[in-house]
This record gives C-alpha cells, structure tokens and sequence, in this order.
C-alpha cells in the first residue's frame, strides 16, 4: 500500500489517511494516463515526422541521381512532389526532362 498506517496515529488521522488513499491512487491513475497518452501522441507525432523526412530524402536523391546537384529551382519543388502520390512522382521524375519536371510540378500548384 502506497500510504502505510503507523500504530502511533491517532485514530482521526487513520481515518483520514483511509479516506485520502483512495483519492491519492486515483489521481495517481489519471497522472499515468495522462502521461501515456501524452508519450503516445509524441511517439506518433515523431513516426509521422520519420516518414515525411524519409520521403523527402528519397526524392532529394532521385532529383541528385537523375539531375546531378540539387540547386535551389529543384529544392523548391521537392515539397510539391511529396504531395503527389509516390509512382506518380517518381515516374514524373524518371521520365521528364528538368524543365518538363519543373514546370509540371509548379503548374500543379
């Protein structure tokens, strides 16, 4: 038991640990649920934000393999790419020239 009764207490405070424990275990409870539920977001916050910076990686070395340095004009349509769906995009990638693949990609925005 969290709380423990000493046999020197008075029989008032016995009582009022009696009642308290209850409410101490219960608040306890919602202080780890509240804790796991705010791990469970940060974890799922932090896979999400895994994915998103896998894929843009992924695209980042397609444009590189494909086009050589990824200057500024193929940095700013990386974010629009990731917004199409993946074979879309990496056919767009494999199959258009630099200028097609920019001017698709901000045509579509």
């Amino acid at each position: 038991m969290i709380l423990e009764v000493r046999q020197d207490l008075e029989t008032e405070d016995q009582s009022l640990i009696m009642e308290l424990s209850p409410l101490y275990l219960e608040r306890e409870k919602a202080r780890q649920q509240a804790f796991q539920q705010a791990f469970q977001q940060g974890f799922q916050q932090g896979f999400q934000e895994g994915i998103v910076q896998g894929k843009r990686l992924m695209v980042e070395g397609m444009l590189q393999a494909k086009f050589g340095e990824v200057d500024a004009e193929l940095s700013a349509i990386i974010e629009p790419l990731l917004l199409i769906p993946p074979l879309e995009m990496g056919q767009l990638i494999l199959q258009l020239s630099r200028e097609e693949l920019l001017a698709r990609v901000r045509n579509e925005n």
